[in-house]
């Protein structure tokens, strides 16, 4: 694994320099640059700097820079590119964090105006209330951005209707590469023509076009060797046969001229945008639903596709069954699978929308019976309303859920965007399998935007071998040349980057080829932008990201990961795809630091990137150990370990667990902080003061005492403290006398965690009350602390000697008769999450066991009422409004739907969910010094506004204890537990 490059000597004034000059950030560390070094491809290149401009000034600056310096400067989106397109030795341009605004919005012409770094959904979001959408949808496209759409020419599922993002290209404007302003946009032929007059390099740029493309010999080599017209995704090279189809080169075209037909596709070689122009589309039809056809094979569904067609569908997207398989093992996918019956080979998606649900209906009777008639498909269920997000949220999951394969054995980017005539598409399947088969002997996995030719294919093999890396090159070859056979594109949506740019020439022949280098010269003389793609490419098999077999290193760990084989491979399992990057707006809860900062150093996906990178190296010279990484520590620092990765990523990223693991083998090699001992001895310390609550209660209950307090242990000034209660729940349990229907419908063992015993006593014993109540008999048996703080703080040793204690205290008393009801879900989930991957071996079966009868006691009531033995007759009947902010660890293993059903029991009661995702606090985070800030902006993306905005009679309700304190210091009002709604509700 190559180490970070210094900067070249030459050059570390000069940036130095820069820096000073910018309104933004230039980053030229060993962690910036270590996060900037990867994609979502196989690459990885350490560049000289990461810059984040803050306005245009700052843009025009770095162009004049690289001009003077002859630096490479590479513009950046989301970083979501698959082939490598981002990856660079040169000055990487992150243009999201703050050149993302929408600055015009012209509903009259439906056109808007924004800059590169605006993300697809946030757009879309804000022109639903004028009636319209922007078109192309990536499945990235809750944090694709304009910008990396425009660069890549993106597409989507639904390019049926809406074609890709040239279609939509008005105009734009940024610099060239010798820093002039330009506007590219329609022109008549006259004002072509005024173009091309002057000395400026814009001025060249049209001489040069029109040069090239009125030479009738240069049209028809591009016309008879670029892919065939009637591929709508075709991405291969620079789009000339796109450009001189317009009027100033064919009088019969009534096209106008338009660079803007270049600049889409060309991958930020060719000019740097800061504002493009778009045009947007009405909102489609009212009525949808989709057909969701179950297939033996690829083959037999791809042979569906013709009919589907015939019926104007909105979107036909193929998933196969690798990507089914896959679902099975990532917790939000399972819950979205939902609709697949037995274990297809295939599922073809075929979206029907229309004016009226009539016309849907009849749609998809006469659609099921042609495929029926036709002899294909073998089951068709049909998805409305609601469900049909959840079919979509698969599909988009399909290139993160592949990367969860165990093993180094995966399915590789390397023909991942080959588009055909979709005529072409079931024989170009047929003979892309054989060759994968006979001549390679793999497998291949299969979806596809199949209505519109596009496949996306996945060999799986092992990339760490010598034999892989061959691999690599000989399917990229092959496939090169059958692509070429059907005259298709190499490239459908997701660009040639470095992966596929070598082989531009074989796509459209040597002269086609020397016509694109002339437009890159002429543009971009002193190949300045993004050099390296489309032309002049490195070779496809150098500066892979992998690391080989025998660089593989393992360490022994506290955690098991024997399920992704090892630490390493747990942190390579993050493919880069970026999920952790969508924002507050798209719902769900990863990844709250990024949502907050927008900064790529506080995603998911570069803390993995970074930790894999420490894991491949291995120990540094003069440290104790690879975890001895302050780097690695930094980039850690802002996970909240909310768990939502650990379901919300596709390819299953833990950090949490991660994060714990490194975090102890920090503290081996440098020490345990004195505030992180203290915070995870949070039951030594509330048991002491237990014995004295009045003590503990003036000293926090008094603001002066309180700040000094928080100062002296390096919590927040402005936190509060939760007061004592004047006995623990243990206390009160001993002494209470069981209501007298206790017992009539079974027993259950209460989880008595740490949180619930000293300082929620009144939301413990209304549990208690409200179980007996209901009929059921309470136990609570001899356990300790859940040692959740101790994870929380990373000292997963001593969190070990805890969680396994409490497995073995239980493990002969939980069964599924009388399971083990837990009222704090980080509490009661560390049995269902934790404790067996730090249970031993001979621990491990009843660890499992006792996991499937730990239940939240939202879940316990949930499974009471579906068995009959729990109804809304024990409950009020008045009306209530409840708005529910969900706890993070809930949300990521179980969900909110138990929560909601639960308090929903009440005949009247209204259930709303606050899409809200992590609150903040995060067990110490939000009250410590460094964190407060962070914790304040999680929380007001959109838990502290729902909260104030509800009615005064409305209800808040929050299992976490961390949530309710969150709410109650930001917004000054009281959330309660559901437990306590619960409580409150019964008659």
């Amino acid at each position: 694994m190559p180490t970070v490059p210094p900067l070249p000597v030459s050059l570390q004034s000069a940036l130095a320099q820069l820096a000073g000059q910018l309104e933004g950030r230039l980053h030229t560390g060993q962690l910036m640059r270590r996060i900037y070094a990867t994609d979502a491809s196989e690459y990885q290149e350490f560049p000289l700097g990461v810059a984040v401009p803050y306005s245009e000034g700052d843009v025009r600056k770095l162009v004049a820079f690289a001009a003077q310096h002859k630096v490479p400067l590479v513009p950046r989106g989301a970083g979501t590119s698959l082939a490598g397109q981002v990856v660079s030795h040169g000055l990487i341009v992150d243009l999201g964090q703050r050149l993302n605004r929408i600055l015009e919005i012209d509903a009259a012409n439906r056109r808007v105006r924004v800059q590169p770094g605006v993300v697809r959904y946030e757009l879309n979001h804000a022109l639903q209330p004028h009636g319209m959408l922007f078109g192309p949808e990536t499945s990235t496209a809750n944090r694709a951005m304009i910008g990396g759409m425009v660069g890549n020419n993106s597409c989507g599922s639904n390019s049926i209707v809406y074609g890709s993002v040239r279609e939509h290209l008005i105009s734009c404007r940024g610099f060239l590469s010798d820093g002039s302003e330009v506007t590219f946009r329609a022109l008549s032929p006259e004002e072509f023509v005024a173009k091309c007059e002057g000395d400026t390099l814009e001025a060249g740029i049209y001489r040069e076009v029109r040069a090239m493309l009125a030479d009738q010999a240069n049209r028809e080599a591009i016309r008879a060797n670029f892919p065939k017209a009637s591929i709508p995704r075709r991405n291969t090279g620079y789009a000339l046969d796109l450009l001189m189809d317009a009027n100033v080169f064919d009088a019969t075209s009534d096209k106008p001229f338009n660079l803007c037909k270049l600049i889409a596709g060309s991958e930020g070689t060719l000019f740097f945008g800061v504002e493009f122009e778009l045009d947007c589309n009405p909102l489609p039809p009212p009525h949808s639903a989709l057909l969701c056809g179950h297939y033996e094979t690829v083959n037999e569904a791809l042979h569906a596709v013709g009919i589907a067609l015939g019926h104007h569908p909105a979107a036909v997207e193929l998933i196969d069954r690798h990507i089914l398989e896959a679902t099975k093992r990532n917790l939000e996918q399972q819950r979205n699978r939902f609709f697949v019956q037995g274990d297809p080979g295939a599922i073809l998606v075929i979206d029907i929308r229309r004016e009226s649900a009539a016309e849907v209906d009849a749609t998809m009777v006469q659609l099921e019976s042609e495929l029926r008639a036709a002899g294909l498909g073998h089951a068709y269920p049909v998805l409305r309303g609601a469900d049909q997000h959840c079919v979509w949220e698969l599909r988009r999951a399909g290139q993160g859920l592949m990367s969860n394969v165990p093993g180094d054995d995966k399915p590789r980017e390397i023909v991942e965007d080959t588009a055909v005539d979709v005529r072409d598409l079931p024989a170009y399947i047929e003979e892309f399998d054989q060759i994968m088969r006979e001549k390679h002997g793999i497998e291949c996995v299969y979806y596809a935007h199949a209505g519109t030719g596009e496949l996306h294919t996945r060999p799986k093999f092992n990339l760490k071998t010598p034999e892989g890396l061959k691999m690599f090159r000989s399917v990229a070859e092959d496939i090169a040349a059958l692509v070429k056979k059907y005259q298709g594109s190499l490239s459908g949506e997701h660009g040639d980057g470095r992966l596929r740019g070598e082989f531009i020439p074989r796509m459209v022949g040597e002269h086609c080829f020397g016509l694109m280098r002339q437009v890159k010269l002429a543009f971009d003389p002193h190949n300045l932008f993004n050099p390296g793609k489309i032309v002049d490419t490195p070779p496809m098999d150098t500066h892979l990201r992998i690391a080989l077999e025998e660089e593989h290193r393992e360490y022994d760990t506290h955690f098991d990961f024997s399920e992704s084989l090892g630490l390493l491979r747990a942190a390579e399992q993050c493919i880069g795809s970026g999920d952790c990057r969508k924002s507050h707006l798209a719902g769900g809860t990863m990844c709250p630091s990024y949502m907050a900062t927008k900064d790529e150093k506080d995603s998911t996906r570069a803390r993995a990137n970074v930790l894999r990178q420490i894991l491949t190296a291995g120990p540094v010279e003069a440290r104790k150990s690879v975890f001895d990484n302050d780097e690695a520590k930094e980039v850690l620092d802002l996970c909240l370990s909310c768990k939502a990765c650990k379901s919300e990523c596709p390819a299953n990223v833990d950090m949490a667990k991660l994060k714990a693991e490194f975090l102890q083998g920090y503290y081996d090699a440098n020490g345990v902080p004195l505030r992180s001992r203290m915070i995870a001895g949070f039951t030594q310390s509330q048991q002491i003061a237990s014995k004295a609550p009045w003590a503990w209660n003036f000293i926090f209950g008094t603001p002066a005492l309180r700040k000094l307090a928080n100062k002296a242990v390096g919590f927040h000034p402005e936190r509060t403290i939760p007061l004592l209660p004047p006995q623990t729940l243990a206390a009160w349990f001993r002494r209470h006398q069981p209501a007298p229907q206790a017992g009539t419908r079974g027993k259950v063992w209460l989880f008595n965690d740490e949180f619930t015993n000293y300082n929620d006593v009144a939301i413990g014993i209304k549990a208690v009350e409200l179980l007996e109540r209901l009929g059921y008999a309470v136990e609570i048996p001899e356990h300790g602390e859940s040692g959740r703080t101790w994870l929380s703080k990373g000292l997963v040793r001593e969190a070990a000697e805890r969680v396994n204690a409490n497995t073995r205290a239980l493990k002969d008393k939980v069964t599924a008769e009388q399971p083990l009801v837990g009222i704090e879900p980080s509490a009661l989930l560390t049995l269902r999450d934790e404790a067996i991957d730090l249970a031993p071996a001979d621990l491990k079966p009843a660890a499992r066991q006792l996991a499937k009868n730990a239940l939240l006691f939202d879940e316990f009531l949930v499974r009471e009422m579906e068995a009959g033995r729990l109804d809304a007759s024990a409950f009020t009947t008045d009306a209530r409004r409840v708005h529910l902010h969900g706890h993070c660890f809930q949300k990521a293993l179980v969900g909110n739907a138990p929560t909601v059903r639960m308090l929903s029991l009440p005949a009247h009661y209204e259930v709303k969910v606050i899409p809200s995702g992590c609150c903040g606090m995060a067990g110490s985070f939000g009250y410590e010094e460094e964190h407060y800030a962070v914790s304040q902006q999680v929380g007001e993306l959109v838990l502290f506004p729902a909260v104030r905005q509800a009615d005064e009679a409305d209800l808040i309700a929050a299992a976490g204890t961390s949530c309710r304190h969150q709410i109650h210091d930001a917004t000054h009002k009281t959330a309660q537990h559901p437990i306590e709604i619960l409580h409150a509700a019964l008659v």
